[in-house]
């Protein structure tokens, strides 16, 4: 057994098959926990996962759930609590987004936005803190949201309106759960390196601009935002709820609309 900070914990990532999802999860097997591994579409990066999480003495189940689906979102609880006999944490990472002028924005794509990034978490959530509360064990709930959930992002609206919600989820939960010795937060990454943004990195034009809008003048790592994760996992933020920690560099704070 690891002596790690999250020893003895098991970790549910949704989407941690790639990206920052990928780096919380293994992040958190180094630090001690077992952890669920969580897709929707490629197992190959889910397999990685868990093999890298497997490396480090840890166990890892790989199980397919798309969160847009009520159904689904017990079912990977359901699947923690079968074969690794608990989950203590939760992290809410699977996220999608659709950029379009706000007058073109259509039903499905919509429906597909609000679906994955609030409606999968708060059930999702409530199928973890179901089995919380009839197993009568503590326990926390990280929310990956953006810098959105308070900054502006024109042709994103269906985007920002699922942050905005997730952010005031998360602070209503906060105080109803609280009760239950149950910590809520949310974390807020800005731009972070990850293979979906690969074309931005490639793109000097579009990039520079975003770096001196940064005043730490750098992109974010999964690493910075994983870092954060296993403190709000972790019994050092006991006392810790009904926050939103911006992961960003200080963007929020200096950003300007080109």
């Amino acid at each position: 057994m690891s002596d790690g900070k999250l020893a003895g914990k098991v970790a549910l990532v949704t989407g941690s098959s790639s990206g920052i999802g990928q780096g919380i999860a293994i992040r958190m097997a180094k630090d001690g926990a077992d952890v669920v591994v969580n897709y929707s579409g490629h197992i190959e990066g889910a397999q990685e996962t868990q093999s890298q999480i497997q490396a480090l003495g840890r166990k890892a189940i790989i199980v397919h759930a798309d969160v847009s689906k009520v159904a689904d979102c017990q079912a990977v609880v359901q699947a923690g609590w079968d074969q690794l006999g608990k989950v203590d944490i939760l992290v809410n990472n699977a996220g999608v987004e659709k950029g379009s002028e706000f007058v073109d924005v259509t039903e499905a794509d919509y429906d597909l936005v609000l679906d994955i990034n609030l409606k999968g978490p708060f059930f999702t959530t409530q199928a973890f803190v179901k089995h919380l509360l009839d197993a009568k064990l503590p326990g926390r709930v990280l929310n990956i949201s953006s810098v959105h959930e308070d900054m502006v992002f024109p042709h994103f609206a269906s985007y920002c309106a699922s942050k905005g919600g997730i952010r005031m989820l998360m602070r209503d939960l906060a105080v109803e759960l609280g009760p239950k010795n149950i910590t809520v937060n949310n974390i807020a990454p800005g731009a972070i390196i990850t293979p979906i943004n690969k074309s931005l990195l490639d793109d000097k034009a579009k990039l520079d601009p975003l770096l001196a809008n940064i005043p730490l003048g750098r992109m974010g790592t999964v690493d910075d935002v994983a870092a954060l994760a296993c403190f709000l996992a972790s019994d050092d933020a006991a006392y810790v709820t009904g926050s939103t920690y911006f992961v960003d560099g200080g963007l929020i704070r200096n950003y300007h609309e080109q």
